[in-house]
């Protein structure tokens, strides 16, 4: 499964990185967010808080680790290492947040 294979660091830092955590996070945070506002106008607060706190969070930690660990396998670019590591902190923090 792609996101197990994501979780163990095993894709590349530039699949893990754009793919997963910069394209997929966007999506993923974007549909919890309308579904949080969605769910508290329906008046399901606890839905709401499960769909855009825990969906997303929980993502964001999987693309975050994912990505994190990827830049850390041997045949990532050391050049690009570095700064996907301070990217995915920064983006997962403040996706996570918000």
């Amino acid at each position: 499964m792609i996101l197990l294979r994501l979780w163990r660091g095993e894709l590349p830092l530039a699949e893990a990185f754009w793919t997963w955590a910069v394209l997929v996070a966007l999506v993923v945070n974007l549909f919890t967010t309308i579904g949080f506002y969605w769910l508290v106008m329906a008046e399901r607060t606890t839905a709401a808080i499960i769909v855009g706190y825990v969906i997303s969070v929980a993502y964001n930690i999987l693309a975050g680790v994912g990505a994190w660990r990827s830049a850390g396998r041997p045949d990532a670019d050391p050049r690009w290492s570095g700064p996907a590591r301070l990217a995915v902190v920064i983006g997962m923090t403040i996706l996570s947040l918000t």
